[in-house]
């Protein structure tokens, strides 16, 4: 995976209030010489989200002129958004020998082991379908609606993950400072191989 200098892209994907973010993050301050992948979205920022920080927020148009360049690694329609990350910054990262971390919906990453099968990818699995929903009304970010919305869309995602093959690896995110080192041996054992 690492040879030569070149660096791994580690693709992590789940359900919304899966715990995605929080296991990136930490990832993030405990691989040296790590980056995140900054994906491109046509949804509005919510919360504290910050434009170029986890996302760039672009229109429509900017997102097609990008699909019709072959500019985007993957990309995908996740209710009613489009959301894709930008090729040329990943494959430069990963040439520097930087490892790049990318939270993506399972289209992303379907795209993504077509596209780059030596990436690493991770699906994280709620403890429970109560626990999702717990997680996502904490959030309090979101209507009532659009979360019924998500919690009906993870069931989806994760059979699609656990059928189509493109996800290696899954993990029960319960307590994160085990899912991260469980994911930190995950991403040790791929180096070596």
């Amino acid at each position: 995976m690492s040879e030569n200098g070149s660096g791994a892209l580690v693709v992590v994907s789940g359900p919304s209030g899966a715990g995605k973010t929080s296991i990136c993050d930490e990832l993030l301050r405990r691989i040296p010489d790590s980056r995140w992948s900054v994906s491109v979205t046509t949804r509005v920022p919510r919360g504290r989200e910050v434009d170029g920080q986890h996302y760039r927020f672009i229109s429509q148009e900017e997102f097609q002129r990008l699909i019709d360049e072959d500019g985007l690694l993957e990309h995908a329609e996740y209710l009613g958004n489009l959301y894709g990350t930008p090729r040329a910054p990943v494959e430069a990262a990963l040439a520097d020998g930087v490892t790049i971390i990318m939270e993506i919906d399972v289209q992303g990453g379907a795209q993504v082991a077509q596209r780059m099968p030596e990436s690493i990818r991770v699906f994280v699995l709620p403890p429970t379908m109560d626990t999702l929903k717990a997680r996502l009304e904490g959030r309090q970010t979101e209507g009532e609606t659009l979360q019924q919305k998500r919690i009906a869309e993870a069931d989806g995602e994760i059979a699609f993950a656990r059928s189509s093959g493109h996800y290696p690896y899954f993990i029960t995110n319960d307590i994160l400072k085990d899912s991260v080192d469980r994911v930190l041996d995950i991403i040790e054992r791929e180096k070596r191989e």
